[in-house]
């Protein structure tokens, strides 16, 4: 946006600039022409007295001289001859008259220019006839200005205006206009600049603030500056950001609300189960309900956080460690349902980037499935393959499998079946993914489902880069070996 204010404001400034320059440019032009032309007929001028009362080359040399423009060789006068002698011509001897006056050329009939002529003949004699030119020569212009003589005839006053005269000042007024224009460019650059800036800073503020609160951070709020709309924007945002920060208080206080209410039960049914007596069932379920008591505990305790975990960075856990311990709370009722269980590669620690309550969530949630939507006595394994990149976790079955994968992993439909609510799926996909890793359902080797978790240890990028690509690949041959090594 700031650089768009910045070419807007240049084109805008640009166009009037030229807009204004050029005119202005040929009008100083023209002004400079105008007033070299109006000098040289001023200088014109000064002749005509001496032309209106004498003819006399002699005087007319002498005013020619004292002009600016006779003083700088400029000026020229055309006399016309009328078949008459030169004045005193009736008193100089013969010889004298026959004697060619070397001073200046003599016309027909009487006729002398005094001064250098640039003019040509015919431009002079058009000027005779009473209308005043002017002609290109040389090196600049001649202004040809006719002048009456008591003789009623007319004699020509010419004038050399050079091309220097001309353009006298042009350049330099080009000069300061270009400079002049160019300085309201720059500033007006410099000012859609400082506005573009006002206007970004507080558009950048309220993204970040955005994403921010994106990624779960809910204390954070955008200043209230800049322009009215962004000011608007910002109030707008605030106010949305305190919204969700009580919905999710509500929500947090009405799920703690709805844990409590399990505690009676609860502790009904660890009354029955200290009355069971002795024995291996009696001390399973006891031990059962002890489990399912401290998870209740859990989730109140979880519940009522406000959110402070998405505040702090996760710390993380030993995925196969958190895997055998809960494969040893599973293992007890899969042996009282004669149900095979298998569990391979959970030897080396690997720790993921997920909180060890959301990887047991994840987990059970997985495994409470295939309890609940296989038949009594069906097979079931874990495996662990992982890589520098990224950890696979494998839970498949022997069941009969699930007939929509796609559906199962939208929050809601659930696996299908009896007792399915569809957030089990869901916890294991949300885990998943908050690692930058995702959740796959296909076809496992035991006949049934698989549910493929895949979490990614660095917990960034993109989620089918080609170096995730190439550990998606590996971890392929690995599950291969593992299982040509069972068969």
């Amino acid at each position: 946006m700031r650089w768009a204010l910045v070419k807007v404001s240049l084109a805008v400034t640009v166009m009037v600039v030229l807009a204004f320059a050029v005119p202005l440019g040929l009008v100083v032009k023209e002004l400079a022409r105008d007033r070299a032309f109006a000098d040289a007929e001023r200088q014109a001028a000064q002749i005509r007295p001496a032309l209106a009362i004498t003819t006399d080359r002699d005087q007319l040399e002498r005013a020619v001289a004292s002009s600016q423009a006779g003083g700088d060789g400029r000026m020229a006068v055309h006399v016309p001859g009328n078949g008459a002698p030169h004045p005193g011509a009736d008193t100089a001897p013969q010889d004298a008259r026959d004697t060619p006056d070397t001073r200046e050329p003599r016309g027909p009939h009487g006729a002398y220019d005094i001064g250098r002529s640039r003019a040509l003949p015919r431009d002079v004699e058009t000027a005779r006839r009473g209308r005043s030119a002017v002609t290109s020569v040389p090196g600049g212009y001649a202004l040809l200005q006719p002048t009456a003589l008591s003789s009623g005839e007319f004699a020509v006053v010419e004038v050399y205006v050079p091309h220097r005269a001309v353009g006298n000042g042009v350049t330099t007024s080009w000069v300061i206009l270009a400079a002049v224009g160019f300085g309201l460019i720059v500033g007006s650059v410099a000012t859609a600049d400082r506005l573009g800036l006002r206007l970004v800073r507080p558009a950048e503020r309220l993204a970040r603030a955005a994403g921010a609160l994106g990624e779960g951070k809910l204390g954070v709020r955008v200043r209230e500056d800049g322009p009215a709309e962004l000011r608007s924007a910002a109030v707008a945002f605030n106010s949305m950001a305190d919204k969700i920060v009580q919905l999710l208080s509500n929500e947090r206080e009405l799920a703690a609300d709805l844990s409590h209410r399990l505690r009676t039960p609860l502790t009904v049914l660890r009354l029955n189960a200290a009355s069971l007596g002795d024995g291996p069932a009696a001390d399973q379920t006891r031990a059962a309900v002890a489990q399912l008591e401290r998870e209740v505990d859990q989730l109140i305790r979880a519940a009522r956080e406000q959110g402070e975990r998405a505040e702090r960075p996760t710390l993380g856990c030993d995925a196969c460690e958190v895997i055998r311990d809960r494969m040893d709370f599973w293992s007890a009722l899969a042996e009282d349902e004669g149900r095979t269980v298998r569990l391979a590669g959970v030897d080396a620690a690997v720790r993921v980037p997920v909180a060890r309550p959301e990887l047991v969530a994840a987990l059970d949630a997985m495994l409470g499935n295939v309890f609940r939507h296989t038949p009594e006595g069906t097979a079931f394994a874990v495996d662990v393959h992982h890589s520098e990149d990224a950890v696979l976790v494998l839970v498949s079955d022997a069941g009969p499998g699930i007939p929509d994968p796609d559906a199962a992993l939208r929050r809601g439909h659930g696996a299908g079946g009896p007792g399915s609510t569809g957030l089990g799926l869901d916890i294991v996909r949300r885990v998943a993914e908050s690692t930058g890793g995702d959740v796959r359902i296909g076809r496992s080797v035991l006949g049934g489902t698989e549910v493929r978790v895949w979490l990614a240890l660095d917990g960034s990028g993109p989620r089918h880069t080609p170096r995730r690509r190439r550990v998606r690949r590996r971890l392929s041959t690995a599950r291969r070996r593992g299982r040509e090594a069972r068969t």
